[in-house]
């Protein structure tokens, strides 16, 4: 499902009139009793933290309890949309260590930019909370390691926000690769292809008024304001995001994942987890803009070795008015009987001949995924995108993509410690040069 932007919402009305358009698209539900609900603050009123808002909110074992937010325009809007779908509203705050010293809250949302991931959820684990943080899990792989090891010191659950792996759509996939129709399986496939435009050059500007600016860069160096660096846009910036690679592309690497796992159970192999090396190509061959990351870009991943051996591809075209097998971004996974393809909303797995083995659709909405979530905090079982097993692998992928194709060479995974073999210029961008003060990545 494609959530609304806040631009778009404010472009037809006030605050109020934007919330309630969004909420409609949610159903009010009649809670559990007080004792059996999670309470739960979540970090972030925009972006995806818009759509993470309401589907917490209208979780009958959620109790949203407080939401912050640097950017006094955004943190109304969150606030109505909890208080409409949960009859209770939550209580706002700026800094989002207030939820983390709240000793009443049991799990932590965190749906920032990336250069956000981090910090809050290992405080959040530290301080005894569970954590549903988004994709990718960091933004970069040394802080990936570091949010793995206090999920494991402090015995948390931690779930990616990776939906679509609690999704039906997925699950019935799964079920037709188990079945070993497609045969020995050995290549993976996934990809970006929709169209994007382009962010141009603004000029640097004046910070929004009561946006705390300092805080929202954070970890990172500390430059001038500019509207590119700021909502929606940071993405796109190597001091705060992971490009498409880590922003869309996580999605199709990780069903890719899962499906090709699956075929390697079906066939007698062990799972793919970490590949041994990595080797890109890309850059900025289409769009004349101030993006730093690659709009055109293909990441060959190997796993294992000699007959053993899986290869999965990531390809990126952003530019592209059409789609690639059938999808404008998808996963495929290919054997010698047959092959399948996998969508937002859709998956056909083929045979010989283009004989059609099986279908099957779905949305790929969060909202099972945060059930699983919830249900895990209470079994304290390990959720669909468990972060050390999944989430935080599939980062990995994201992480050392970028890496190869900014060095423009293949690299060596050392799959034990997480590291580059041989190559100290590649381990150098495993993390920051420097983390900014206070902000400094918490020991584990």
């Amino acid at each position: 499902m494609r959530t609304k932007s806040r631009r778009e919402f404010l472009k037809h009305g006030s605050i109020a009139a934007a919330t309630g358009a969004f909420v409609s698209q949610f159903a009010r539900t009649a809670k559990a009793a007080a004792s059996e609900r999670v309470r739960v603050g979540i970090v972030g009123a925009g972006g995806r933290a818009t759509s993470l808002i309401a589907s917490f909110s209208s979780n009958k074992w959620v109790e949203v309890v407080g939401i912050a937010d640097l950017d006094p325009t955004r943190l109304p809007m969150g606030l109505e949309t909890a208080a409409k779908l949960q009859g209770m509203r939550p209580h706002g705050e700026s800094d989002f260590r207030k939820l983390i010293d709240d000793q009443s809250i049991d799990a932590l949302v965190v749906g920032t930019p990336d250069h956000w991931h981090a910090i809050p959820t290992i405080l959040a684990c530290q301080a005894g909370k569970d954590v549903y943080v988004e994709k990718p899990d960091s933004h970069n792989i040394v802080e990936g390691m570091r949010m793995v090891a206090a999920m494991r010191k402090y015995k948390r659950i931690v779930q990616m926000g990776s939906q679509h792996r609690a999704t039906e759509r997925l699950h019935s996939a799964i079920e037709l690769v188990k079945s070993g129709k497609l045969g020995r399986v050995v290549v993976a496939k996934a990809w970006e292809s929709s169209k994007q435009g382009p962010i141009g050059f603004p000029k640097d500007g004046t910070v929004p008024p009561g946006v705390d600016y300092d805080m929202w860069i954070g970890p990172a160096p500390k430059r001038p304001f500019n509207i590119n660096r700021f909502h929606g846009r940071w993405r796109w910036f190597y001091d705060y995001g992971t490009g498409d690679l880590g922003n869309d592309g996580v999605h199709r690497l990780d069903m890719a994942v899962a499906l090709l796992n699956v075929a390697c159970e079906a066939q007698g192999d062990e799972p793919v987890k970490l590949p041994s090396t990595i080797f890109a190509n890309g850059g900025k061959w289409y769009f004349n803009d101030a993006q730093e990351f690659p709009d055109t870009m293909q990441v060959n991943f190997e796993f294992g070795s000699g007959l053993k051996t899986k290869l999965l591809t990531y390809e990126m075209r952003v530019w592209t008015p059409y789609n690639y097998l059938g999808e404008s971004e998808g996963s495929a996974v290919f054997g010698d009987q047959g092959y399948i393809v996998i969508g937002n909303t859709r998956w056909t797995a083929y045979g010989k001949g283009g004989q059609v083995l099986g279908q099957g659709e779905g949305d790929s909405h969060e909202a099972p995924h945060v059930q699983n979530f919830i249900d895990c905090i209470k079994s304290r079982a390990k959720p669909y995108c468990d972060l050390e097993t999944i989430g935080h692998p599939a980062s990995v992928l994201c992480h050392a993509g970028n890496i190869s194709a900014k060095l423009g060479r293949k690299l060596t995974l050392d799959t034990a410690t997480e590291s580059f073999v041989g190559d100290a210029e590649a381990n150098a961008l495993r993390t920051r040069p420097e983390y900014r003060k206070p902000w400094v990545l918490p020991e584990v």
